[in-house]
């Protein structure tokens, strides 16, 4: 595959993923019943966004914010567990598998803007 081709699907992919986090958030929400606290989700969106203006959208920068995007995931689901959010334990698992889920579409988008500058093309 080409360089271009993993750059294109690495947008895609993080695209698709911040699309997906925000109806994910916004409809039935992650944390209980969804409101207010599901907000915290449009962090890693907006780390995405402010990385791919200040990186110009590069590979290699887009893969850091990618990267920072899917670490920021995951403080989002663990500060929602530690502030007890969630309604229970099964709402805790919930809210720990979806951040993860979320974090590793995240990073598999970084991996890709990460190969699509590898020299070995």
């Amino acid at each position: 595959m080409t360089s271009k081709n993993l750059y294109v699907l690495g947008g895609i992919a993080t695209a698709g993923t911040a699309t997906l986090l925000v109806l994910g958030a916004g409809a039935p929400g992650i944390i209980g019943d969804g409101g207010r606290a599901d907000m915290m989700y449009l962090a890693p969106i907006g780390i995405v966004v402010l990385g791919a203006l200040v990186f110009r959208f590069r590979p290699r920068g887009m893969a850091l914010s990618d990267g920072a995007a899917a670490v920021a995931t995951l403080v989002v689901g663990l500060i929602a567990i530690v502030a007890g959010l969630h309604d229970d334990f099964d709402g805790a698992r919930d809210v720990v598998m979806i951040s993860a889920m979320y974090a590793a579409m995240f990073a598999a988008s970084g991996w890709l803007f990460w190969r699509s500058n590898s020299p070995a093309r």
